[in-house]
């Protein structure tokens, strides 16, 4: 099944479209597992790898998809990658979706190299994945055109996985270069326009494509431009939650039968323990705070977005 459809099929399957985002910071780690592990570069890394796999053990079945931060791993260095490489995979075999947020871009071989470390053809044997880092999507940065695109595209078509390249970012200072005005439009507005075009012959049977585009929740006014400006493109939706982003900013995202968009939330769900109001004592009810966190955002999306006909389908 393509990526596009596959996504889909496990948004219904759950019945709603959030993606868990796994953003592991030692600090922020429950309690339990910061006194278990020594505040090490290995130590660091192996607190990860079990945050992550407990972590999956609880979202496996409540939400369609992980999203994992490849710089928290990374900068935990070579132990870092490895925890980063037993999570994806066992994240895989428990049938959630998994995108890497690594944001590459490059040309030609470069960027065929970073989408063979990425993206494992869905159909391999999980554990065994052809990909060094399994993922089912990748996030990418189109600010080189088109060559910088196609061979990621060429890849994730090969490998049966999906794409989201960024288009309007969730970060304060997105509108420094995206909001600047080329022959009369945006400059994001270009990159959606493009993206359109790029997308269209990637379309599967579900009617979306395998190549998403990025738009952050904290601009409302633009997810509808930018959803009329690229029908049959998947949005990855950052910004809910944490950096202000509301279910009611992204509505305009989904089509009218609650499909066309996943939105993350990273701190709102795995780090749920830190929150007043589901605090626990040493954090030894953290894995409950993260279901009821889960079932929170399920239930504002349903109740705010046409995301909530998912519930019914």
């Amino acid at each position: 099944m393509p990526f596009a459809s596959r996504l889909i099929a496990a948004c219904r399957q759950v019945g709603n479209p959030i993606v868990a985002g796994i953003d592991p910071r030692f600090s922020m780690l429950p309690e339990p597992l910061r006194n278990a592990f020594p505040d090490t570069r290995a130590g660091r890394a192996d607190a990860f790898r079990t945050f992550g796999l407990q972590l999956i053990d609880v979202l496996t079945g409540r939400v369609p998809a992980v999203k994992f931060q490849a710089a928290f791993y990374e900068n935990q260095g070579p132990e870092g990658m490895s925890a980063l490489r037993d999570t994806l995979v066992y994240a895989r075999t428990r049938r959630l979706l998994v995108i890497l947020d690594g944001k590459r871009n490059d040309i030609g071989s470069t960027a065929e190299g970073y989408a063979e470390a990425y993206l494992a053809a869905h159909e391999d044997d999980l554990n065994a994945a052809n990909a060094p880092w399994p993922a089912d999507a990748l996030t990418i940065n189109a600010y080189l055109g088109s060559d910088g695109v196609n061979p990621f595209v060429q890849a994730a078509s090969r490998s049966g996985n999906g794409l989201f390249a960024l288009v309007r970012t969730s970060n304060p200072s997105a509108r420094d270069f995206q909001d600047l005005v080329a022959d009369g439009k945006p400059l994001y507005r270009h990159v959606a326009e493009h993206l359109a075009h790029w997308a269209k012959p990637h379309c599967d049977g579900s009617g979306y494509s395998l190549l998403g585009a990025v738009v952050g929740a904290t601009y409302p006014e633009q997810i509808a431009e930018l959803r009329q400006a690229m029908p049959g493109v998947l949005f990855l939706i950052p910004g809910y939650g944490a950096q202000g982003g509301s279910a009611r900013d992204v509505a305009t995202a989904f089509d009218a039968h609650g499909l066309g968009a996943i939105v993350n939330s990273s701190r709102g769900l795995a780090f749920a323990h830190l929150r007043n109001d589901l605090r626990s004592p040493h954090d030894a009810n953290w894995q409950r705070a993260v279901e009821t966190a889960v079932t929170e955002m399920a239930a504002d999306l349903a109740e705010n977005t046409p995301a909530g006909h998912l519930r019914s389908a």
